[in-house]
């Protein structure tokens, strides 16, 4: 269990004993995170599979701290490399603090300021984070070169294309994969291709981003990490962002690197329809072949990416084009968003009745949190709520809602991933306490955000009590 390879760990690090774990829910990786806690001291374990994969982002973070650029430490490594100990950043993940604007496709003036104080920082991991860099420590290659454009165009034929039915001409699409590969290798740049550079790899400490999770990173150009930030296909910002977002990242590079601003924008346009291609591979593998539905659900955004570019026909690859236009315009393609499932959460006082199914569908579950430690008959308590930090500290220091919520997830988590696969739009859970204020509004609270990080689900979160509702 990764936690006997992190709590010895742990302990000889911080000299204190081990008391809590809480693991992160993971997505496309095979990497496992914890977050570990004894004493004082917060430290996020890290368990992987591979012992090269390890060593690259050891190395890197590393490299990039002597460079002064906001990255975790790394303070401990197992002797087998396969878990190691770093810095706690927090919880503000960029992704979570954009979601209204996710939603909605309309950004507020703060979530703005977010992406451009995290764009303008991207040519400083760039060229800093190049510079001296041995990139023998890259894994699983040194460099964006040949082989990985292969790798990733054909990721997208035999992924994607393959599996949509769409029939095409294998001869001609290859002779346009060529042009398009020598195309994309024009300039070899001495920078760090950070490779998975998008909101849920960047954290907010202190009120700036903090970058993760680039182990895959390697030497490359520029243009791909621009192209995956502005064009990452759940993100749905609005063109004129996208474009403000390119001119801070322009401004920023002054200060490394003086570009034609058209050059650079004719070049950056190749590289968006790369990452928009390898992004459908990687959707059409993890959602036809590994069956996971959230990422069949992502399709529609990437093809409305690619509808936009194409808007502007690449004539230098004229059967790929074609090709291209025909699949983003397939119904089948396009219809998969629409049946996303709305999870509803209530939290709510017994003594005024169980929250009205209003969908009809007359589904889900009603928990009964008055079994938990109440800090409600504490007169301190009654002037807060479950979502204030000291009923919070009460509740978890108390320790039953921990309990009692980890039987919560595991009933919703299947009954969220049934409804998923079959296609259903609705599904209610409540949780109700005496007066609605504080174990039901906490629990209601943790279960949402605990959902809207796991699944592609719409979460409508309404303490009835607070006369309070939020989406996640």
């Amino acid at each position: 269990m990764p936690q006997t390879i992190l709590k010895p760990l742990f302990e000889s690090y911080t000299g204190q004993p081990l008391s809590q774990v809480q693991e992160f829910p993971t997505s496309g990786s095979h990497r496992r995170y914890f977050r570990l806690s004894g004493g004082p001291q917060s430290l996020i374990g890290v368990v992987g599979t591979s012992q090269q994969e390890n060593h690259a982002f050891i190395a890197l973070s590393r490299h990039f701290r002597s460079k002064g650029l906001h990255v975790p430490a790394v303070l401990a490594v197992s002797e087998d490399g396969l878990a190691y100990l770093q810095e706690d950043l927090g919880d503000q993940v960029l992704f979570d603090l954009l979601a209204h604007g996710r939603e909605n496709g309309f950004y507020s003036a703060p979530e703005k300021q977010l992406l451009l104080q995290t764009i303008r920082q991207l040519p400083r991991l760039q060229f800093l984070g190049g510079e001296g860099l041995d990139w023998s420590v890259c894994y699983p290659q040194e460099a964006f070169d040949a082989r990985m454009v292969d790798f990733d165009l054909n990721y997208f034929k035999y992924c994607f294309l393959k599996a949509t039915g769409l029939e095409f001409n294998e001869i001609q699409l290859q002779e346009d994969f060529e042009q398009f590969k020598a195309d994309l290798l024009l300039e070899q740049d001495n920078t760090f291709l950070y490779r998975d550079f998008q909101a849920r790899n960047v954290m907010i400490k202190d009120g700036e981003p903090w970058f993760i999770d680039y182990q895959g990173g390697r030497r490359g150009p520029i243009y791909y990490d621009v192209a995956s930030f502005i064009w990452q296909a759940r993100s749905r910002f609005p063109e004129q962002l996208k474009q403000e977002l390119i001119d801070a990242y322009l401004d920023a590079l002054q200060e490394f690197k003086q570009v034609d601003k058209e050059q650079f924008r004719s070049r950056l346009r190749l590289f968006v329809l790369f990452r928009t291609l390898q992004v459908l591979g990687a959707y059409g593998f993890r959602g036809y072949f590994e069956k996971k539905p959230h990422f069949l659900s992502s399709i529609p955004y990437a093809l409305q990416n690619l509808r936009t570019l194409l808007q502007t026909p690449f004539t230098e690859y004229p059967y790929l084009n074609g090709l291209l236009q025909e699949l983003s315009v397939m119904p089948q393609l396009n219809e998969m968003g629409q049946d996303r499932l709305k999870v509803h959460i209530y939290s709510f006082a017994y003594k005024k009745g169980i929250p009205a199914d209003t969908t009809g569908n007359g589904g889900g579950y009603v928990f009964d949190c008055r079994a938990i430690n109440n800090p409600g008959k504490y007169e301190y308590y009654r002037q807060f709520n479950g979502t204030d930090p000291e009923v919070i500290q009460f509740l978890e220091d108390d320790g039953e809602v921990n309990l009692f919520l980890d039987s919560v997830y595991k009933l919703t988590d299947a009954h969220v991933q049934r409804f998923i696969e079959r296609k259903f739009t609705n599904l209610q859970v409540c949780f109700g306490c005496t007066g609605g204020q504080h174990r039901s509004v906490y629990c209601a609270e943790h279960l949402a955000r605990h959902l809207a990080d796991r699944y592609d689900v719409k979460v409508v979160l309404t303490h009835r009590e607070l006369n309070l509702e939020k989406m996640l």
